[in-house]
């Protein structure tokens, strides 16, 4: 099975990157462009399991490793498994 996961930083959470990716749109042109932020994705691949399992694990891996739980946050995403 397939977990993808979203991170993106919090509301009220200062985004650097995303401020200088907007500025550099407005100056090529794309002047509609009112704010950008910029997050994470990772795609795990799990073994086969049933579903409610394979979330909780991900929500500890998440916790644990791949979320910044203090200024960021994230969705899971599960295909396949049972």
């Amino acid at each position: 099975m397939k977990a993808k996961v979203y991170v993106t930083l919090k509301t009220g959470v200062l985004d650097p990157q995303g401020q200088a990716v907007s500025r550099t749109l407005g100056k090529l042109g794309f002047d509609g462009v009112e704010s950008v932020r910029i997050g994470k994705y990772v795609e795990i691949e799990m073994a086969d399991q049933d579903l409610g399992q394979a979330e909780k694990e991900l929500t500890k891996m998440c916790e644990k490793l791949i979320v910044n739980t203090v200024i960021e946050d994230y969705r899971i995403e599960l295909d396949g498994g049972e």
